[in-house]
This record gives C-alpha cells, structure tokens and sequence, in this order.
C-alpha cells in the first residue's frame, strides 16, 4: 500500500517504505529514543535495535480521509522523561512528513517497546 497525492501535474504514489525510512530518521534523531524496535518481536525474532534498512518493520502507515496515521515503535532510553521524549518525537515526525514528502500526519502514535541505558 502507498501513499497517493494527486496535484496538477498528476499521480505521486509514495511507498510505505520511504515514509518508514523519513519516520525513522526523525525518530532517531530526538534525544532519548535510543532507537526503533520491531512491531512484532516475537514473529520477528528480533530483540535488537533497527538499523536503518529495517526501519519499516517499526513503523505502521494507514492511509486515512484527512492524511495518514503513523504508529512508529520505539525503544526509549533510561532516565529521560518519556513523555516528553515522545512528544518531541511526534512534533518532529509530523515536520518531517511535511517538508520532505508534503504528507500530512493525522496522527502520529509513539509505542514504547522498551527501555535501554543510553550509551549500550
């Protein structure tokens, strides 16, 4: 499933795993998310931090009426303020969505999948 954005010019279909990728690299950059985890860790197998090229394995793209809805999984790092790790997460990812891909993000949900010691 991807993105579509009509304008003037035509058809602009984005992948889900771009808008993964642009989600991903603005969840990482915000102070106290030490990184992505998996959605699905049991199915996966995996009880490690994304790289890069996983990111779409933790982060969810519904396509919506007034946007789209991200859910994006992380992992947050021990003694920082959870809550206020995410917020910025979500103010940042909406930003990005916006500038980058002119996607508008009806939501952005934050799922903490876990605590880490910043710095392991």
């Amino acid at each position: 499933m991807a993105v579509k954005i009509q304008n003037q010019f035509g058809n602009i279909d984005i992948s889900n795993d771009v808008i993964a990728t642009v989600v991903g690299g603005a969840a990482t950059e915000i102070f106290g998310i030490v990184g992505m985890a998996s959605k699905n860790q049991i199915r996966d197998n995996l009880n490690e931090i994304l790289k890069r090229d996983n990111y779409a394995k933790g982060v969810v793209v519904r396509q919506e009426d007034e946007g789209i809805a991200v859910d994006v999984y992380i992992i947050a790092g021990y003694g920082t303020k959870i809550s206020e790790v995410c917020r910025n997460a979500q103010d940042k990812v909406k930003y990005n969505l916006e500038t980058m891909l002119g996607v508008t993000a009806k939501s952005v949900n934050i799922i903490v999948q876990g605590v880490r010691v910043i710095g392991d």
